[in-house]
């Protein structure tokens, strides 16, 4: 399997990181810590706030990883490591669907075999109780 190009480091003299207050669901201890984080990447301008856990240290590194995600798509477009994870993962997708057809097919058919076989016997087996009816 190809190895996928890593994230790229971002400098801190690049970050502005401000700890602002959470918001929506989780009550007083959301809204009353200062434990969501928001980075600003300076040369791009892109924001991205994260409230994932009630850590700040957990929440920056998860802001990182997202900031340098969003760098990375924008700098390197098609060629970033997230669109060439997502093309993986279509592949592997459509690989399932081909093998899932695949057996379906074959179970099918072994299905109809198997049903065209019981059903020469039946016709087999009526015309013998047609004949004992008979007598015969």
């Amino acid at each position: 399997m190809r190895r996928l190009p890593p994230l790229p480091l971002l400098p801190a003299h690049e970050l502005v990181e401000s700890f602002v207050k959470g918001s929506g669901p989780g009550g007083q201890k959301v809204n009353t810590t200062s434990s969501a984080v928001q980075l600003k990447h300076l040369p791009t301008g892109i924001v991205v706030k994260s409230q994932a856990t009630r850590s700040r240290e957990q929440n920056r590194g998860v802001a990182r990883r997202i900031l340098a995600r969003q760098v990375d798509d924008l700098r390197k477009g098609p060629a970033s490591r997230s669109r060439l994870l997502g093309a993986v993962a279509r592949q592997r997708k459509k690989r399932r669907e081909r093998r899932s057809r695949s057996r379906s097919r074959s179970r099918s058919r072994s299905c109809s075999q198997h049903e065209d076989e019981e059903h020469e016997h039946g016709e087999e087996n009526e015309e013998e109780a047609h004949m004992d009816r008979r007598g015969g």
